[in-house]
């Protein structure tokens, strides 16, 4: 680690934190866009179509 001088564990471990949490954003916006996903189907088994449907002409 001598390119990062005495410094190095500050380093690494800001790094380390950065990219654990970036991972765990990533990680959340998927797991909630898949239930976001789930729910929307559910609503439109229903018959709950989306507001932004009838604005643009289509059909239930």
């Amino acid at each position: 680690m001598s390119g990062f001088g005495e410094h190095a564990g500050y380093i690494i471990g800001a790094y380390g934190l950065a990219a654990l949490i970036v991972f765990g954003v990533v990680a959340w916006v998927l797991v909630d866009g898949r239930a976001q996903r789930r729910r929307l189907k559910e609503l439109e088994a229903r018959g709950i179509r989306r507001r932004s449907a009838a604005r643009r002409g289509e059909t239930p």
